[in-house]
């Protein structure tokens, strides 16, 4: 499981790759400069959209363009770059971090405070007719978002906390239960970012600050670590024809690195042994 880089950038923080099966492409952004990247492996093309606001993650929707979580909420994002605030929901001193459409193509994502501040931070879900809700708060910087695959499980790390949550959920349902701590990461050892599950139910998850990514089993079992090339490792997910290539997207803000350091680029892992669940376009 070597890293090799997949796409070269200097993305002062990439977060957010979801792979579009489809048109085999992933998308994925650089949060503080406001870009959505759409970057083709099999050629090594990236193109770029750039919006007016932070983005903190950005999905396909079924009609076209994208769903964006954003520093004012949720806006939509037609394919030439247009964004248009749909749903107004943070106050200033806040901004959406990473989100993911679950598998009946609503958007949840995580908002914190711009100093993340504990407490300040929460859980919303954007429904296919651009309403939303908070679905969990009290929290300080909600990041990488999953389902098992059978949809029963939901996670979702608090990087401040060091921590990553499970809950109890039914299938279609937006209510969280029976919270419980699945995995905790030291601060010393860096902080639990973006993660993706697998077709086993294992969960990948960046280590910010830790240089790795680790495979942990739905008992929150350590079974394996992905070590990477740069020390912010930000977010992952599978991709590939086959669902069977981890990319991993990375971070160079807070930094002091010679211009040509390869940290910033989204990386791709193979021969994980692992396969990737498929992703699903925002409904609206």
């Amino acid at each position: 499981m070597t890293p090799e880089i997949a796409v070269r950038a200097r993305a002062r923080v990439g977060e957010g790759p979801v792979w579009d099966a489809g048109r085999g492409l992933l998308h994925w952004v650089d949060i503080p400069a406001g870009h959505i990247h759409t970057s083709a492996p099999a050629t090594g093309r990236t193109t770029s959209l750039s919006l007016p606001t932070q983005v903190g993650a950005a999905v396909p929707r079924r009609g076209g363009g994208f769903a964006a979580a954003t520093a004012e909420g949720f806006a939509s994002v037609d394919a030439d770059g247009t964004a248009t605030v749909r749903r107004a929901v943070l106050p200033d001193g806040e901004r959406m971090n990473d989100a993911k459409c679950d598998a009946h193509g609503r958007l949840w994502a995580g908002s914190t405070a711009l100093d993340f501040r504990h407490g300040r931070g929460a859980l919303h879900v954007l429904l296919p007719d651009w309403t939303s809700r908070v679905v969990l708060d009290g929290l300080a910087l909600p990041n990488g978002l999953g389902w098992s695959p059978d949809g029963r499980t939901f996670y979702l790390a608090d990087s401040i906390a060091g921590e990553v949550y499970s809950f109890d959920t039914d299938p279609g349902d937006t209510v969280l239960r029976r919270r419980r701590t699945l995995v905790r990461i030291p601060e010393r050892a860096g902080l639990p970012d973006g993660l993706t599950v697998d077709a086993a139910g294992c969960l990948w998850i960046a280590v910010w600050g830790g240089d790795r990514v680790v495979r942990v089993s739905p008992e929150g079992d350590l079974l394996a670590e992905v070590p990477m090339p740069v020390h912010q490792p930000s977010s992952c997910a599978f991709g590939g024809p086959g669902l069977d290539v981890l990319y991993v997207t990375s971070a160079r803000e807070g930094l002091e690195l010679a211009d040509d350091d390869v940290a910033g680029s989204v990386f791709a892992v193979g021969r994980t042994g692992a396969v990737g669940l498929p992703s699903t376009a925002f409904a609206g």
